[in-house]
């Protein structure tokens, strides 16, 4: 068996399927976050984490310590005894904090990153392993029920936006601009919904209740939002960035454009598809077991093979 130390800034719902899919293939988790919320924590609530990362390590066998997100590499690299396998997020390394996640990439065993996009960013290798995704949560359901429990306009068409709109670099207000122009080329009523604050295990509901899902990001890695609508059947339109554009290859009524009168055009033809999506067929890719074993592999190499998952 495997024991590892988890770290993580943010114990968000990928982050939580991912401990569920190795401790079914054996590993310990054992998940120490930075104490604190939110986007704004200070110096020394990282000065706690990284006391809570030593004392975690030295009062529990540990054979590996895994970094998720690059603010948490400092205190896994800085315990000087156990491997580190660090994960990159993708506004860690493509965003504000990314020479942080650069400088310690460099000194981590292995590396771990979303998409082709955020290895070649990188001075060193590093191995390509997508957050996987739940196919049997994200899955399709009945529209009209679906638009009913949500509390929805049963009579208009719903285009939904899944994330905060106060993180700028999703960039909300294109998502609205693009909305307010597709109005003119829809003739039932249109409504834009910012579905960010609802339970994880309530999201396929709201995306079987959509219409098509509009992603307006100026950077990402490899959104689970995408692959999530994509096993829902909910047609996609978004900017190309991170791997969405190799997500959304093939996959039909869903788009990649990169101007305002593109994305329009893609959303207007997404609300009015001339066949049935498939993306749920794409989206069987990304599955938590392919995931599970993707990172034992990682695990396995930082190791040097020397220890294998029960």
């Amino acid at each position: 068996m495997v024991r590892t130390l988890q770290l993580v800034t943010t114990r968000r719902p990928f982050f939580e399927q991912q401990v569920e899919v190795l401790e079914r293939n054996g590993v310990s988790c054992t998940v120490v976050p930075v104490p604190g919320g939110g986007r704004g924590r200070s110096l020394a609530a990282y000065v706690r984490f990284y006391a809570r990362v030593l004392g975690a390590a030295r009062d529990r066998e540990i054979d590996l310590v895994h970094a998720n997100y690059g603010l948490t590499a400092p205190a896994a690299l800085a315990q000087p005894v156990r491997p580190v396998v660090l994960s990159l997020w993708g506004s860690d390394l493509l965003g504000r904090y990314g020479t942080v996640s650069q400088q310690c990439a460099r000194f981590a065993d292995e590396t771990v990153v979303m998409s082709d996009e955020m290895a070649a960013a990188l001075d060193r290798e590093a191995t390509v392993v997508p957050h996987g995704i739940d196919t049997d949560r994200f899955a399709p359901e009945p529209r009209a029920e679906a638009v009913d429990a949500v509390g929805w306009d049963g009579d208009a068409k719903h285009v939904l936006f899944p994330y905060d709109t106060e993180r700028a670099e999703k960039n909300y207000p294109r998502a609205e601009r693009v909305v307010e122009r597709a109005r003119g080329a829809v003739e039932r009523p249109l409504e834009l919904h910012a579905v960010s604050s609802v339970p994880h295990e309530a999201v396929p509901t709201y995306m079987n209740a959509a219409d098509a899902m509009l992603l307006t990001s100026d950077r990402e890695g490899s959104p689970n939002a995408v692959k999530e609508a994509l096993a829902c059947n909910l047609p996609v339109v978004a900017t190309p960035v991170g791997d969405v554009p190799d997500l959304l290859d093939g996959v039909d009524c869903s788009a990649v454009a990169d101007t305002d009168a593109a994305l329009t055009d893609a959303l207007a033809g997404a609300l009015a598809p001339t066949t049935d999506p498939n993306g749920r067929e794409r989206a069987r890719e990304f599955g938590l077991d392919r995931m599970g074993e993707d990172l034992l592999s990682v695990y396995e190499r930082a190791l040097d093979g020397e220890v294998t998952a029960a």
